[in-house]
């Protein structure tokens, strides 16, 4: 019978053990994310396939054709593997699995809190599905858009993206078929585990840097956001006008999240912030997205001001203090609120 990971721990130092060979983004990642929390710092890796040496090690990420967060086993290359995260329907790769097991976890740590407390589970969700979960998608070879639908709709990239994402990136870092590699067998992989590291260095350096944004960030906005929607009706009766008193945050996730949780017809058109944190700020005017990651405005400002500045934006308007409005509608400006407002107002009807 396999010894348990308790006795395991207490016998020999921590050991994360995944495949060699070819790496990928997922489990760079998920050793990378293990090593953040107490339990794994001065972790040891062993990248292997050998059984007998996988079942030396503490915690087991992308090989061994097992999934038991018992016994810390997060394969997902078994036959009937269907893991997805909590309401979720990518299947997991090791990098979902070792996120949903500890990302909480390595959140709470990162915010000073408990992990049960509200804004870890806000975070914990958050990141899976704007960073993980692409990941997951392409370790499983899951298209972001249906292939048939795409098929049948008759659409074609225009260009090459050059494969610019993560997971092509780590792929990038693996050695190239003809890098000279020292014949001794154990030099050999040394040198592989090397580049493994840097792989797993730089997918970290991603991860960190999307924990840094939304917990230092993102989580932060978020109250500001909720206070500014509470106050919508004091600027339109109809509450289609938002507006941040002090200075603009990032809004659109929770905006979007505000509103489905609200329901109803009622959407904010314009969003009015000052354009730094000064009294005498001018303001702008930026038209709410018809999606976050969409170009097109739900009500673009009117086609008559765009592309105009200054005293003849100001003659259009009927507005004293113009300043701009973009030429493709989405933004504008006034020296004032008062003149932001009433731009904003009056574009309601037009």
């Amino acid at each position: 019978m396999a010894e348990s990971a308790t006795k395991r721990l207490k016998i020999s130092p921590v050991t994360i053990g995944t495949h060699n060979g070819h790496f990928h983004a997922d489990e760079a990642l998920a050793v990378y994310m293990l090593r953040l929390l107490p339990t794994y710092n001065d972790s040891k890796l062993i990248r292997t396939r050998d059984p007998a040496l996988l079942d030396t090690c503490h915690t087991v990420v992308d090989v061994g054709g097992e999934y038991d967060a018992a016994k810390e086993r997060y394969d997902h290359h078994q036959r009937t593997f269907n893991t997805t995260f909590p309401n979720r329907p990518t299947k997991l790769s090791s990098a979902g699995l070792v996120y949903m097991h500890f990302g909480k976890a390595i959140i709470a740590q990162k915010l000073g809190v408990a992990e049960d407390a509200e804004e870890v589970s806000v975070i914990w969700e958050k990141i899976y599905t704007s960073f993980i979960e692409a990941l997951d998608a392409h370790d499983n070879g899951i298209s972001a858009y249906d292939p048939k639908a795409i098929s049948a709709a008759g659409l074609e990239k225009r260009f090459s993206d050059g494969g610019f994402s993560l997971g092509a990136m780590v792929s990038r870092l693996n050695p190239n078929w003809n890098d000279p590699t020292p014949s001794d067998p154990v030099q050999a992989q040394a040198a592989e585990d090397e580049k493994f590291l840097v792989a797993s260095a730089r997918m970290g350096e991603e991860f960190s840097r999307d924990l840094d944004y939304y917990t230092k960030s993102w989580l932060p906005a978020r109250e500001i956001v909720h206070k500014a929607y509470q106050k919508r009706l004091e600027h339109d009766p109809q509450g289609r006008i938002l507006v941040f008193d002090g200075q603009s945050v990032p809004w659109k996730d929770h905006l979007y999240t505000l509103e489905e949780k609200e329901g109803g017809e009622a959407k904010i058109l314009y969003v009015l912030y000052p354009e730094k944190p000064v009294p005498d700020a001018k303001w702008r005017i930026q038209c709410v997205p018809v999606t976050k990651d969409s170009f097109e405005s739900r009500k673009p400002l009117p086609e008559a001001w765009r592309g105009f500045r200054d005293d003849e934006l100001s003659g259009i308007t009927g507005v004293d203090g113009g300043v701009f409005v973009h030429a493709a509608g989405f933004i504008g400006g006034n020296k004032t609120f008062e003149g932001a407002k009433t731009m904003a107002v009056k574009a309601l009807d037009i």
